[in-house]
């Protein structure tokens, strides 16, 4: 697609991925709504990449209708979704409490359903969108005190292949990216499981994922890419 056409949400886009994708989607002309949790640190990105910041909680239904109803408000011709936001928790599985691993679920499989299902309205009323999914590599292979993350991008991945066969026939494009060890704030907004030194050259930088969404992105509409991992060359 042509990105000067591009009517974009980012969720979870005040930080690390989302917010460099959408500070790149802006570069090549895309206009972008952000959604995040903590309204200060959202309204400061938004106004630093001159995007709609609007204040959501994707794990609550409610806050999801009223976050696409306006974005479709303020971008009628609204067309891509990246589905961004979640956050990983890490444990052994005999620590582990259901209240934590459902917390992590809440927002990275309900969130991304619920904000993707909304999304897919308008799409297919318009016969034309794109989806996103921001996964992992932690959701092509477990590891140790992975419980609840890994379960999650797992469950995104199943997600995405569903939704895929479900929307292709209303011309909508469904992606998912996977990322592996990336540099970002440690805690809610981090896809590693764990934490690394914001100064190691060698880890992947949140641009580099940006750089690949926007890439797929910009395929021309009568083909996309499925699905894409992307690694560190040589990760110290």
């Amino acid at each position: 697609m042509d990105l000067k056409n591009a009517a974009v949400l980012v969720t979870g886009g005040s930080c690390g991925i989302g917010l460099e994708t959408a500070r790149l989607l802006r570069e090549r002309g895309a206009r972008v709504a952000i959604c995040a949790r903590h309204q200060d640190i959202l309204e400061s990105a938004a106004k630093e990449i001159g995007a709609l910041p609007i204040v959501a909680d994707v794990s609550k239904e409610d806050d999801v209708l009223r976050m696409i109803a306006t974005v479709v408000k303020e971008y009628s011709d609204y067309n891509v979704l990246i589905n961004n936001a979640g956050f990983g928790s890490f444990a052994a599985l005999i620590e582990l409490t259901g209240d934590e691993f459902f917390r992590v679920w809440q927002t990275n499989v309900l969130g991304a359903m619920l904000v993707a299902r909304e999304s897919a309205k308008h799409f297919v009323g318009r016969s034309y969108g794109n989806i996103v999914n921001i996964s992992s590599t932690a959701g092509q292979r477990g590891f140790a005190n992975g419980t609840a993350y890994c379960s999650s991008k797992f469950a995104v991945h199943a997600m995405t292949e569903c939704w895929r066969a479900e929307l292709r026939q209303h011309n909508i494009r469904v992606m998912q990216v996977n990322p592996s060890e990336v540099l970002t704030s440690f805690g809610e907004a981090q896809s590693s499981p764990t934490p690394t030194k914001p100064d190691n050259p060698s880890k992947l930088h949140a641009s580099d994922i940006a750089h690949l969404i926007v890439s797929m992105l910009e395929m021309e509409d009568r083909g996309f890419v499925t699905e894409s991992t992307i690694w560190a060359t040589n990760p110290k």
